[in-house]
């Protein structure tokens, strides 16, 4: 059975896969449907998430990455609705440009509606 994930960076060294966190476990979200998978990129993108990409890959080689990875696996069924959380992770194991020694200096804390404000600003550009 083959099933659509969304990767950021595809086929590149630097590919991530998406996945939610949930109670500290990640959970690698997959979809039965093409279609599904391609809304909830729009979903994430209208959220100012990074733009992934829809890829389909085999089930079965799919539970075997989780299995090595230690993740879960949440295959969304045709007639189910998943909408992304409203909030994200702040930081990730894996970076758009590929450069794991950056990091954000973790004193500075902004405002999470400051944030939003300023990235839809940002987005006029």
């Amino acid at each position: 059975m083959q099933v659509w994930v969304l990767l950021f960076n595809a086929n590149t060294d630097n590919e991530g896969i998406y996945t939610l966190e949930i109670e500290g476990n990640n959970i690698i979200v997959a979809f039965e449907q093409e279609d599904d998978a391609i809304r909830y990129a729009g979903l994430l993108e209208a959220q100012d998430f990074l733009s992934p990409t829809v890829e389909r890959i085999d089930s079965e080689d799919l539970k075997e990455f989780c299995e090595e990875a230690n993740y879960d696996l949440n295959i969304v069924p045709t007639d189910a609705l998943l909408v992304p959380p409203e909030k994200n992770v702040d930081k990730t194991d894996w970076s758009p440009e590929g450069d794991q020694n950056q990091s954000e200096p973790e004193d500075e804390i902004e405002d999470p509606v400051i944030a939003m404000m300023r990235r839809r600003l940002e987005n006029l550009l």
